[in-house]
């Protein structure tokens, strides 16, 4: 599927930017879900950091609406997720590919179990 991206995209300041905020809005919403983890002593930052790199679900379905065409006013057909913001969706599955191992190596060293009082350590 990341075959299919202008790698010119990745040089355009407003793409890159648009990946950021994608990849943001994923580490955050990842991070969001891990607060779901009820049970106490367990790590929900490295939960929520293990589920970063989902975003290849993300990138198929984006492929799939690069290949979709909508009829336009202008009489002609446009594809419904235009190259750019096929461009972004790739770079943001890159980053998160790749900064998942640092970010999970972080949180399993920190000490983030709870002591027997029910108090983080």
């Amino acid at each position: 599927m990341g075959l299919k991206v202008d790698l010119r995209l990745f040089a355009r300041v407003d793409i890159l930017g648009f990946a950021l905020v994608l990849t943001l809005v994923a580490v955050i919403g990842k991070q969001v879900c891990s607060l779901g983890v009820l049970e106490r002593g367990i790590n929900r930052i490295a939960i929520g950091l293990g589920m970063i790199p989902r975003g290849e679900v993300g990138l198929i379905f984006a492929g799939i609406g690069a290949t979709l065409m909508l009829p336009s006013s202008s009489g002609s057909n446009e594809p419904v997720i235009d190259s750019a913001t096929f461009g972004a969706v790739v770079i943001m599955v890159i980053i998160t590919t790749l900064v998942t191992p640092v970010a999970l190596k972080w949180a399993m060293s920190r000490d983030w179990a709870e002591d027997r009082n029910g108090q983080e350590s």
